[in-house]
């Protein structure tokens, strides 16, 4: 998916879509997890679409539920959205981190290729 280490850095105007192309990925991932967490809640526990969509939100980003779950099918929904939510979390913190952090990494990769090296000692500490 990224340019190969030993590639040039790609241009700041390339490097942006990249960003905005990750950007979307997340807020799909987001938007799947909220609509599944919507529909979830709203059909096992009947609550509205508003208060379905408070307590799918309230959970993804980790908050908690608002309203308790009282029927069984309720609860086991709840208890399997909210592990979901975390594994959600962590892949979208990961799309969205990670041409950054390949950037940096690359970025110092290329400073480190371009520093000088001082040539080996012999094998009595002097240089060869």
């Amino acid at each position: 998916m990224f340019e190969h280490y030993t590639s040039p850095l790609i241009p700041r105007t390339q490097f942006f879509l990249r960003l905005l192309r990750s950007a979307s990925v997340a807020a799909s991932l987001i938007g799947l997890s909220l609509g599944l967490g919507i529909a979830g809640y709203h059909y096992t526990e009947r609550l509205s679409f508003v208060d379905s969509l408070l307590n799918a939100s309230m959970i993804l980003g980790g908050m908690g539920p608002v309203d308790i779950p009282r029927t069984v099918t309720g609860k086991l929904f709840a208890s399997f959205y909210a592990l979901f939510s975390g594994v959600v979390f962590l892949s979208v913190a990961a799309v969205l981190f990670a041409p950054i952090l390949h950037r940096l990494l690359h970025r110092l990769h290329l400073v480190e290729d371009q520093t000088p090296r001082l040539p080996r000692a012999g094998k009595h500490g002097t240089r060869s």
